[in-house]
């Protein structure tokens, strides 16, 4: 699969970006390329356009979010991309907070990691510590990325797209 990687952060750079790294090495270690990687501040307009931009592309079968997901006043990222999604895999944020729960306890809660589809591209958000990163790639992502990819995509039916 072909991805592309958004850290939604007011402070990280390239440098410090670990989430980013972490999404990264599990991405590729799976065989799937990474063909865009960026940093944008969170801001709801900077994260909708820079994952509006990335979907547009055409050429990229998922967007990868780390960052904003919370629920403090600077936590954009659910408000930027709930409203972009055609299809919603809501057992991506609930296994998410489960699993979480069992690493954090309580605290879990408090997580708006959300999925789902934008058009024929999959979208997964999380949040930004490398610990949540690492457990949503090992257990939920890369296990499914292929398959949900590839219901992602338009189905050709006779010589049309539904």
């Amino acid at each position: 699969m072909r991805c592309a990687i958004v850290t939604v952060s007011d402070t990280r750079t390239t440098e410090t970006d670990g989430s980013g790294t972490e999404i990264r090495r599990h991405l590729e270690a799976a065989g799937h390329e990474v063909v865009d990687r960026r940093i944008v501040r969170d801001d709801p307009a900077l994260v909708r356009e820079a994952v509006v931009a990335l979907v547009a592309r055409g050429d990229i079968d998922a967007v990868i979010t780390n960052g904003g997901t919370g629920i403090a006043a600077r936590d954009n990222t659910y408000e930027a991309v709930s409203q972009l999604l055609d299809k919603r895999i809501d057992g991506f944020g609930e296994l998410f907070r489960m699993l979480s729960f069992g690493e954090i306890g309580a605290a879990a809660m408090l997580s708006r990691a959300v999925a789902g589809t934008v058009g024929s591209t999959a979208l997964f958000c999380m949040p930004g510590s490398t610990a949540a990163c690492r457990l949503a790639m090992e257990r939920l992502i890369i296990p499914q990325l292929g398959h949900v990819a590839a219901l992602a995509r338009p189905v050709v039916v006779e010589g049309s797209s539904r």
